[in-house]
């Protein structure tokens, strides 16, 4: 399965991943590192319109997404490695 990051207001898609098998870290600091994908809840992305990337992880906006169409986005990203 795979190593995800997930940002940690993302309650219910972290249980939900790990119920499926998934490795699951909260993103913060270089926890992205080493992960296959980042799942962010769009709330603040970019805010300063600044970007810097920290990892070659696939980055999944969860903004509108439930929990179970997130855990499908990553088992896809997951499969298409």
């Amino acid at each position: 399965m795979a190593r995800v990051a997930v940002e940690d207001t993302l309650t219910d898609v972290k249980e939900l991943l790990q119920q499926n098998g998934h490795d699951v870290v909260t993103l913060e600091g270089d926890n992205a590192a080493g992960c296959d994908c980042c799942c962010i809840s769009g709330q603040d992305q970019n805010v300063m319109g600044m970007s810097e990337a920290t990892s070659d992880a696939s980055i999944i906006n969860c903004d509108g997404m439930t929990a179970q169409e997130v855990l499908d986005e990553v088992n896809e990203r997951v499969q298409r490695k």
